[in-house]
């Protein structure tokens, strides 16, 4: 796996056992009220869990949104069920896992423009680096996003190649779409051509989906836009997994099954 600090590429098989070990997967910490809340916000409009998509009103029964939440991360399909532990399904994870690598093939064998971005730094920010750097070596241009960028909330930065804002000299967790409205806008109006395909999470991905270029991202069991934007063809690929675990190692061996998969490693 050349310099990467990951002891080998776990099977299919380890790595299932690894996620639901290390609660990325399967148990996860995130409560069944927490999700429900969440799902109920988006289907009553809180632009807020839009996470930088338009939703219209297709979305406006929570049960619709429980149900792709159920199809799509694994989370528990019982309306009834209302309290307590909640689930994201290893397998689908593994399955989403397969066709983003699938699409980091097609980027790397047509040397595609990539851009890299997350609201997540403490848990992702090393996915997409990693990421970053077996594109780059497959040929890839790493997008550099414009300098002077800001949002309401903070600068718009870019370090170790993936976006993310900048918030009193702190890396800031972000949901919204606005910080990949402002790459994508500085980008246009200094005649630069857009990313053939983002790579990122939160409002990040679902702006860049929505506003027309091929996007993938990662999301929680409590971030259900991003899955809708799956279902609808918005978004390329959104792989289900707790986004924030207790140390960012733990995500070490599926980003060493994802470059293994895309044959990246």
């Amino acid at each position: 796996m050349g310099a990467m600090p990951i002891p080998g590429t776990p099977s299919r098989a380890e790595l299932v056992e690894h996620l639901v070990k290390t609660r990325i997967t399967g148990e996860v910490a995130t409560p069944r009220e927490n999700n429900l809340s969440h799902y109920r916000k988006l289907a009553n409009g809180d632009r807020h869990y839009w996470l930088g998509l338009e939703l219209g009103d297709r979305w406006t029964d929570e049960q619709d949104v429980l149900a792709v939440m159920a199809e799509r991360v694994g989370v528990n399909d019982d309306p009834e069920y209302r309290y307590g532990q909640d689930t994201i399904d290893p397998g689908l994870t593994i399955a989403a896992l397969d066709r983003l690598a699938g699409r980091l093939r097609k980027a790397a064998d047509g040397q595609q423009r990539v851009l890299f971005a997350t609201g997540h730094p403490g848990g992702m920010l090393d996915v997409h680096r990693a990421t970053a750097a077996a594109l780059r070596t497959a040929g890839c241009e790493i997008v550099v996003i414009p300098d002077g960028l800001t949002t309401d909330e903070g600068y718009v930065m870019q370090f170790a190649d993936v976006a993310m804002l900048e918030h009193g000299a702190t890396l800031w967790h972000t949901h919204s779409g606005e910080p990949m409205k402002a790459i994508l806008t500085a980008m246009e109006r200094a005649g630069r051509p857009l990313p053939d395909l983002v790579v990122a999470d939160h409002g990040w991905a679902g702006y860049a989906g929505q506003h027309g270029i091929d996007s993938v991202g990662y999301a929680d069991s409590n971030d259900p836009a991003l899955f809708l934007a799956e279902a609808e063809g918005t978004l390329q690929v959104a792989v289900p997994l707790d986004d924030h675990v207790v140390s960012p190692r733990y995500y070490d061996p599926l980003t060493a099954y994802l470059l293994a998969e895309a044959e990246l490693d």
